[in-house]
């Protein structure tokens, strides 16, 4: 592999971790909190097992890099990188939504501000129990906590 190709595969895989923050952002504030609801109120509520329907998102955002993974090794080589990229964001994800925020599994928390800022301001999301009138949708980047707690007791919620 050629430092260039080494560089470009560099590229995709950043730019592809990059892009998943937007493209979450947009799935969780248009999709999980419009027609998705069904499944994602799940999630806004008290959790009775192991397991909830929002889990399913999980699931069917794997599947395109599943598929980038599949034909960058056979045949596609840039997508390699990119499939990596998003399941890279995913594993992030993970560890920081279900892991630290959420506590499904033992992960040390985040002391520092930028993980504490980005704790806070993913339970403040969880103050809203409704499709409606949550704050705060992005997963790697968040407003000011102060910032969060204003717009929504502009909405006339407690945080």
């Amino acid at each position: 592999m050629t430092m260039a190709t080494l560089g470009l595969n560099l590229a995709l895989f950043l730019a592809a971790l990059a892009f998943m923050e937007g493209f979450a952002w947009v799935m969780h504030r248009y999709v999980m909190h419009g027609w998705g609801w069904v499944w994602h109120r799940s999630h806004h509520e008290p959790r009775a097992g192991r397991f909830e329907l929002n889990d399913l998102f999980a699931v069917v955002f794997a599947a395109p890099a599943i598929v980038a993974i599949y034909f960058g090794v056979h045949g596609v080589p840039w997508l390699l990188p990119v499939g990596l990229g998003i399941t890279a964001y995913g594993a992030i994800y993970f560890m920081f939504h279900d892991g630290m925020v959420h506590q499904r599994f033992k992960v040390p928390l985040g002391k520092s501000r930028y993980w504490k800022q980005l704790i806070q301001a993913h339970r403040i999301h969880h103050a809203v129990h409704t499709k409606d009138g949550a704050v705060s949708f992005g997963f790697l980047l968040a407003r000011p906590v102060r910032e969060l707690k204003a717009k929504l007791r502009a909405r006339g919620v407690d945080a």
